[in-house]
Order: C-alpha cells, then structure tokens, then sequence
C-alpha cells in the first residue's frame, strides 16, 4: 500500500506537466475557423480575360487581302481562322502563290492560247476572207478584175451528152411507156373480160414495188392484157403504178 501511493503521485505529476491539446475546431494559432474567416484578409478576384479581337481591315482596297481571300477559296492558302490580338494578317505572312509556284519540278508551263485575231494573221492554214481590214489591206480594184479574169478562164461547161443504149433484153422500160400516155390513172381503156374473178390484192404482193409489177404486167402482153390480175380497173397501169412523177420530171 506504501509502495502504490508514490506511483499515483508520479502519474499525476506527467498529468500536470503535458501540455493543453487544443479545441479540434480551432485553427494553428487562432482561437477557431470562425475566427479565421473573419480576420482573413479580402481578397480582389483577377479581371477576367479579355476576348479575342480579329484585327479589323484597313479601310479602302487591300490588295494583298483580296489575293489572299482568292487564295483561300482555291485552296492554296488554310481557311481563316482566329489570330491573335495583334498578329500580322495571313495575307502578309505568306504572299499570295501564282500558278507557276504551285508546278510540279521540271513540269513546263502551258503557252495560253492567242486571240483569233493573232490565229488568223500567224496561221496561213485559216482563211481571212471574212475579215474586211485583211482583204482591205492586200487586194485592190485591179487585182479583183485578174481574179475575176483567171476564174472565167478556169471555167469550163460541159454540155451532156448521149444516154448510153441498153445492150440486150432488159426487159420493158416503164419511164419510156409513162412518157407515152397522157391520161389519168384509173381512166379505163382496156377491157378486162375473166371468167375467173382474181384478187389483183393478192397479185400485187408478189412484187416488191409498184415499178416492178408494172414492168412485169407490160412483159406479160399489158396493157392490153392483164394474164395476173394486176390492172383490174384497165387503165394500163398496174398495182396503183403512177406515170405522173415521171411525166412531171420530163417537163
């Protein structure tokens, strides 16, 4: 019992000795967070940043500008975008490229194409007939009468001459006997008498065209007669053959 009593006095004596913890509610060195925010120094909150200006084109024509917008709609140049405050326009940057700097290496460039006019004086092959100040510069009253002269001289007529004789039996002529008669199709001037009624329809379908009916119904013995039916109505012409044409040709 002796001995416990000095061992409660040493415990209470280190109890004595540590130090205070303090209040979890207060901050190092202030009494609390409370205390904290209200001693706290204000602070000024950062100008907010300012938006970016696209520089504004000078007033006027701007020639470099209006090659660069033309650049950029072909292609050769990026699209506009936004620059910063301050910057050098595009256009300044980079030079507008012409079409010689856009070649492949060694590539020739194309020769443009000459007006018409410069075609028809370089080029002989063309003819400037058309051309009032051409003819005007070379030609002349005198050398327009030896034109006219040498044409004359040129100018040749051939008169026609014989038609040439069929050789052989070539069979009836057909413009030969439309040339010979005058009257109307359909004028009867044959008889046609049959104790068989034939279809001329029909008889006229072997032939291939109205002339070749008609040149086979006058070798059969036609006008007079009609042996295949070809000319029921007996004017002379078979198969709706038309002597007109060939008679209107001749006048």
């Amino acid at each position: 019992m002796m001995r416990a009593i000095p061992c409660v006095m040493f415990a209470f004596g280190l109890a004595a000795c540590s130090p205070s913890v303090p209040d979890s509610g207060a901050g190092v060195g202030f009494t609390d967070y409370n205390s904290y925010i209200r001693n706290a120094p204000a602070v000024t909150p950062p100008p907010p940043l300012a938006a970016p200006v696209a520089p504004q084109p000078p007033a006027g024509f701007n020639p470099a500008a209006a090659a660069a917008a033309i650049d950029r709609a072909d292609g050769r140049l990026p699209a506009a975008g936004f620059a910063p405050v301050g910057a050098a326009p595009l256009s300044a940057v980079q030079p507008a490229l012409a079409p010689a700097d856009l070649a492949p290496a060694g590539a020739v460039p194309p020769t443009p194409a000459p007006l018409v006019g410069a075609v028809i004086g370089a080029n002989p092959k063309i003819s400037d007939e058309q051309d009032f100040e051409a003819v005007k510069a070379r030609e002349t009253i005198e050398s327009d009468k030896a034109r006219i002269a040498r044409n004359r001289e040129q100018y040749v007529v051939v008169q026609p001459g014989a038609l040439p004789t069929r050789q052989g039996d070539a069979g009836p002529n057909i413009v030969q006997y439309a040339l010979s008669t005058s009257h109307a199709p359909g004028t009867q001037l044959h008889t046609r008498r049959s104790l068989v009624k034939k279809d001329s329809a029909a008889a006229c379908a072997r032939f291939g065209s109205p002339d070749l009916a008609q040149e086979e119904f006058l070798r059969a013995g036609g006008p007079e007669k009609d042996k295949a039916g070809v000319d029921p109505d007996g004017d002379g012409f078979a198969c709706d053959w038309d002597p007109r044409p060939f008679r209107t040709a001749l006048n």
